[in-house]
This record gives structure tokens, sequence and C-alpha cells, in this order.
């Protein structure tokens, strides 16, 4: 395990020692909004197998459940992943599993046609972001929607910026939609670059 590693989990773990839901996932307006920004970016009405690692404590998942026939959440947290589990108990096409990225991307579950990369692309370093990159881009169907949101502020924890995290995550896709605010930066990208207006015939 590395320094960095080390750090990052120390991190997490002194965060949710000290409060059950440290990002205020479930009741700040800011990260109501957010999800309801994500949720309606996505040019799909319906996936078949989602795949959304740093799940937190479930809420995004529960959300993304009712568009999904199957979601796949994870985080390398274990208060975390117990939480996200109690959130999603009564949701039978949920599974909630324990990960750290990029290691132990789940290889046998692919591909997907939904990934979501949410609030942790910069706290990884360069070579593992090149290898979520890399297995987002290599998991996704070819009809698939990858989508990433990440905080534009700066904090001690960062490692990378979030435009270089986009960047990385969004090269061999073509964006569809792009979303910035003062506070966050939110993308969505396919293979096929089609917008939901030409997918439907409407143009």
């Amino acid at each position: 395990m590395s320094a960095q590693h080390s750090e990052r989990q120390a991190y997490f773990e002194s965060m949710y020692r000290s409060d059950a839901d440290p990002y205020g996932i479930r009741t700040r307006w800011y990260e109501q909004r957010k999800r309801a920004a994500l949720l309606a970016s996505l040019p799909m009405k319906r996936y078949e197998n989602a795949f959304e690692p740093a799940c937190g404590v479930g809420e995004l998942t529960a959300d993304l459940a009712e568009r999904c026939r199957v979601v796949l959440a994870s985080d390398f947290n274990p208060v975390a992943v117990a939480a996200a589990k109690q959130r999603t108990a009564h949701l039978l096409n949920v599974c909630v599993e324990q990960h750290a990225l990029p290691q132990d991307w789940p290889k046998r579950d692919a591909p997907f046609d939904l990934i979501v990369i949410s609030e942790i692309g910069y706290f990884l370093n360069e070579q593992e972001l090149r290898e979520v990159a890399a297995l987002s881009l290599s998991r996704l169907t070819d009809g698939g929607t990858l989508v990433a949101c990440h905080w534009r502020n700066d904090f001690a924890q960062r490692t990378l910026p979030t435009d270089d995290v986009h960047a990385a995550l969004g090269d061999g896709l073509t964006s569809i939609v792009v979303h910035t605010e003062a506070d966050f930066l939110l993308q969505v990208w396919t293979r096929h670059g089609q917008s939901v207006a030409e997918q439907e015939g409407i143009r």
C-alpha cells in the first residue's frame, strides 16, 4: 500500500468516524440539487448495467436504481459501504461492495452502459487516474454513457485539478453535456456523440 493510499484511507476513516454523513449528502440542498442535475444530464431514460465507484452513503445509488436494471456501487471506506448497503437494502437491483480504485475495478461485472465517477478523481494520482480512465473507456459499451462530476474549488486533500481529471476521463469519447458552475463541473461523454434529440430522430 502506497503512502498516498494510506493517507487517503486515514483521511476518510477520520471523516466517517466524526460524522456518518460527513459531506451532508443526505441533508444539504447543494448535494440534492447536484444529484438532480446529474440525473437530468443522463441521455438515456433507462440503463441496463451501471457502475458507481465512490458511492459514499448511497444517496445517488438509490436514485440511479430507479433508472437502471442493475447498479453496482462501491466505496473503499467500510463505514461508507455499510451506510450505502443500509440505504439501498430495499432495492433488489443494487449491489454495494468495498473497492479501491483502480486495482479493484470490477472487471467481471463489465461491460457497463453507465459509469458514474463523482467526487473521486481529484483524490487519485496521475497514474491511478490514467488507469481509471483506461478502464472506463475499455469497459463502457458502444452505446454507453460516462459521467463525471467534481468539486472545482481547492482543498487540502486534492491531488489533481478537476479540469485535468475530466480531460483524462473524456479522452477517446465525445462530450455531449458540459455543465459548469462556480462549485462543480459536470460532464457526460458517449462513444457515438449523439444528442438526445438525434437519438430520438427529432433532428
